[in-house]
């Protein structure tokens, strides 16, 4: 039974490099039944496993720095906002002016901190 069937390695890719790696006996036949559970060679499993384990890495790790990109670039908006044009001040007048609240006192502070 083919339990998660996935392109096998060597196809995707073609033949091209050569990967060795030492483990301990507990861990090669714990690969090569997780392998033959799912139906592959022990080589295609450990290369599916290994891409996806680096493609998993990878995308996790360029998540976290785009947050901390994104963070900075929020902070800095936040601390070095540009001063409001005619249109940005004529729009919160609008919004204020149903909302019952001092429309002359609708000027924002222009300096920067």
């Amino acid at each position: 039974m083919r339990h998660c069937q996935s392109v096998p390695a060597r196809r995707q890719w073609g033949k091209r490099e050569r990967l060795e790696a030492r483990l301990a006996r507990e861990q090669k036949r714990l690969i090569e039944r997780a392998a033959a559970l799912r139906g592959t060679s022990v080589t295609d499993f450990v290369l599916n496993s290994a891409q996806q384990a680096a493609m998993e890495t990878i995308k996790n790790f360029q998540v976290l720095a785009l947050r901390d990109e994104a963070s900075k670039l929020f902070v800095s908006t936040l601390l070095n906002h540009p001063t409001p044009n005619a249109s940005a001040r004529a729009a919160a007048r609008r919004y204020k002016r149903p909302m019952g609240l001092n429309v002359g006192a609708c000027r924002v502070a222009e300096h920067r901190v």
